[in-house]
């Protein structure tokens, strides 16, 4: 289920707030071979299986960085903001590639918000997605996002 944020106030008052999970998503070769096309990383163990087999992994795996884009695929589905006028990523505080992410492996999002800070008209809230692999002890990926939002003031 989705948390909704409706208002300043609810969204000020979210720190330690469990987002749940995410539906899982399967990441397979294509993706991985797309995201190589996109950012020129073509390095073997991403994009060739062959050798890949007899790398250090066994299979391709996916890079740390479309692990990590795959918290903007995962945040809508955790939490949507109404009322609000403007939303902007504004960074993230820190980013850790626990576990490498083979092909094939099925991936969901878990969220939780770990600070929120009122900055002048904005509400800034920090977001910590964890990118968990079915079946695995840690997660893909750990980045605690940052946000910042302003609310329409007609609506609250």
């Amino acid at each position: 289920m989705t948390t909704v944020f409706k208002s300043t106030e609810e969204m000020l008052a979210s720190t330690g707030l469990d987002l749940g999970t995410t539906d899982w998503v399967v990441i397979d070769q294509a993706r991985i071979d797309l995201f190589a096309e996109a950012t020129g990383d073509h390095q073997w163990i991403h994009v060739d299986p062959v050798r890949a087999a007899d790398g250090p992994f066994g299979c391709t795996v996916a890079h740390g960085y479309l692990t990590l884009s795959l918290a903007n695929l995962f945040l809508p589905q955790l939490m949507q903001v109404q009322n609000m006028q403007m939303g902007v990523n504004y960074g993230c505080d820190k980013v850790r590639f626990p576990a490498p992410v083979k092909v094939g492996s099925r991936v969901r999002g878990r969220g939780e918000v770990i600070k929120v800070e009122q900055i002048g008209v904005a509400v800034q809230q920090t977001v910590r997605v964890s990118v968990e692999i079915e079946g695995a002890e840690r997660p893909g990926c750990v980045v605690d996002t940052v946000s910042r939002y302003t609310f329409n003031p007609l609506s609250e």
